[in-house]
């Protein structure tokens, strides 16, 4: 695997107060065995793009048996082109247990999807701006949360960042960098149906702020880079060089073959962020397609790696150059252990090799849906007859990297 990486670097580090949260390996190290889950959680709702109410829901990664003080929160979401994924997706389900083994909380959201045909460019473009501000709104639940709900996440209201894949790092981008009415695209219907003529959007949570201190950006774009300025939020950007489905560079986004609109991807916003001086790294994916870190082992590794180690610079003293650090593990559950299933492709049972206690499986299909989830032992078949033909992906939920792709014909 070759990684070209590029980096501006003095980091401003404006949480120094932190600093003393960092020890032992916090944000940056597996310091914790597993993390504990709260799933479903209302943080908003609004109206999807055909008028119809929607209950926004998020899940809660948290680090077990963790009594520290108040900690960090990333905000993550998933992939899908604006149509499909969820909060449970195999895109962002990895990272979010693995942060929160490393000290964070972490948060998967649901956002709303989908939008029309009859003008692509200006309904693609209102789809995205509906995953910002309902991305924006879960940012306001937890600072909402903390005032008036006695912090119940236990989270620095001032430690917050976003994170994205693919459509997800749209809406991080877009929720850091769009952030002038001036910077609107002309072809955007602002009174579009849940837009609501609002840069922040009605989904919730009104009262607090939506900022966020740094923002993941993997395998995303912007609408243009001219809204990046000097001061803005650091970014932490990761691209493949011959990504498909979202430009690399400067280039015309398109969605089953039709062209939607042109767009702005992480080498275009590394060049922008050079010249009016934003802090940020761009970790490149040689020669890879889109979201190489979803079936390759070795790039979520790095993925995760990079991410962790800004996020740690941002947070504290942590000296951190851009370049790949190996994730140190800190307890013996957490050792890697190599997965395969097979037969692959399958028709009836499967069985994973790498198994050497009780494990909970689960299975999602390309949409990110959770199709299965079973408690499995060494040696054990598990029965996918009942799973249409197509691609799925499985993981070992408390076995880091372990994804892997499956074909049921």
């Amino acid at each position: 695997m070759k990684i070209k990486i590029l980096c501006l670097g003095g980091i401003l580090f404006s949480t120094l107060h932190f600093f003393g949260q960092c020890t032992d390996g916090r944000y940056y190290q597996y310091i914790f065995p597993d993390y504990q889950l709260t799933s479903d959680i209302p943080y908003g709702s609004n109206v999807t793009y055909q008028g119809t109410a929607q209950e926004l829901t998020l899940d809660v990664y948290e680090p077990i048996n963790d009594g520290t003080a108040p900690r960090a929160l990333v905000v993550m979401a998933h992939g899908g082109s604006f149509i499909s994924g969820s909060k449970t997706g195999p895109d962002v389900v990895g990272f979010c247990q693995d942060l929160a083994k490393m000290g964070y909380v972490v948060a998967s959201i649901n956002y709303r999807l989908g939008f029309g045909v009859a003008n692509l460019e200006a309904e693609a473009t209102a789809a995205v701006m509906r995953g910002t501000q309902d991305l924006k709104a879960a940012i306001r639940y937890f600072r909402k949360s903390v005032v008036e709900n006695n912090n119940p996440y236990n989270i620095n209201p001032d430690l917050i960042y976003a994170a994205g894949v693919s459509a997800g790092g749209f809406a991080a981008l877009h929720l850091a960098y769009l952030d002038q009415p001036s910077e609107l695209p002309s072809f955007l219907d602002m009174n579009a149906t849940g837009i609501d003529n609002s840069m922040d959007g009605l989904s919730g949570n009104p009262g607090y702020s939506s900022e966020v201190n740094a923002i993941v950006n993997i395998c995303g774009a912007l609408g243009d880079t001219a809204w990046i300025h000097s001061g803005d939020e650091p970014a932490m950007l990761l691209h493949g060089t011959n990504d498909n489905t979202v430009p690399y560079g400067s280039a015309m986004l398109s969605l089953f073959g039709f062209n939607v609109t042109q767009v702005d991807g992480s080498f275009s916003i590394n060049q922008r962020m050079n010249e009016v001086g934003v802090n940020h790294c761009f970790e490149i994916y040689e020669g890879q397609d889109h979201v190489p870190s979803l079936s390759n082992a070795a790039y979520f590794d790095t993925t995760l790696s990079m991410m962790s180690q800004f996020l740690a610079q941002q947070i504290c003293q942590y000296n951190f150059d851009c370049q790949y650090q190996p994730i140190v593990t800190e307890t013996p559950e957490l050792a890697k252990i190599p997965m395969s299933v097979y037969p692959n492709p399958a028709q009836q049972f499967i069985s994973i090799s790498g198994i050497s206690q009780l494990e909970w499986l689960t299975i999602h299909n390309a949409q990110g849906q959770l199709v299965k989830r079973e408690r499995i032992q060494p040696a054990q078949s598990i029965n996918v007859a009942e799973l249409s033909p197509g691609l799925y992906f499985v993981r070992l939920e408390n076995s880091p990297y372990q994804t892997t792709p499956l074909i049921i014909e």
